[in-house]
């Protein structure tokens, strides 16, 4: 009987360890992961795309699309508490030169995103 309860036991615990995998669910929500540097050269490219559509005075929802898809790269940027804080302050560009592109205020979303790309460019140096 002894011998019977430990081989449950040993079988249980088999199967328990066995049914599922931690490096499995790193990046469970859809993201595709990328190292520090390179969600931050991503970010970057974005940043500078919608400056250069908005220097071509191209439609604005063009312009938004590349802010949007350069504050969702910044969520892959995660190596340490001081990048994490310069990378807030760089989003709250972005945020503000959404929200100036989307009252017609050009001059001052460009100037935002300029000191965006300026914010993150500046984060490869605390990495």
């Amino acid at each position: 009987m002894k011998l019977l309860k430990s081989a449950v036991v040993a079988v249980a615990l088999a199967l328990s360890l066995g049914s599922f995998s931690t490096t499995a669910v790193a990046c469970e929500d859809g993201r595709t992961c990328f190292g520090p540097e390179e969600a931050i050269n991503i970010t970057i490219g974005h940043v500078a795309e919608a400056i250069k559509l908005l220097d071509a005075k191209e439609g604005k929802h063009e312009i938004l699309m590349h802010i949007k898809a350069a504050k969702d790269s910044s969520k892959e940027i995660n190596a340490n508490d001081k990048v994490d804080i310069a990378r807030g302050r760089a989003v709250g560009h972005l945020k503000k030169a959404r929200s100036a592109i989307k009252k017609d205020k050009m001059q001052e979303g460009e100037d935002h995103l300029g000191a965006a790309e300026k914010g993150f460019t500046a984060l490869k140096g605390l990495l």
